[in-house]
């Protein structure tokens, strides 16, 4: 039982992990596109 909750406590831990490192990429990729100089601006020409 002990073993399980540790599993359990484990998988929960990298799961937040991946999600938070998830979420600061998409914040920065957004900071980075609002950021863009006018003439750069991501827009495909």
């Amino acid at each position: 039982m002990k073993k399980l909750l540790a599993i359990g406590a484990v998988a929960g831990a990298v799961f937040l992990v991946i999600r938070r490192s998830r979420s600061a990429k998409a914040e920065a990729d957004l900071w980075r596109e609002a950021t863009a100089p006018a003439a750069n601006n991501g827009a495909k020409k």
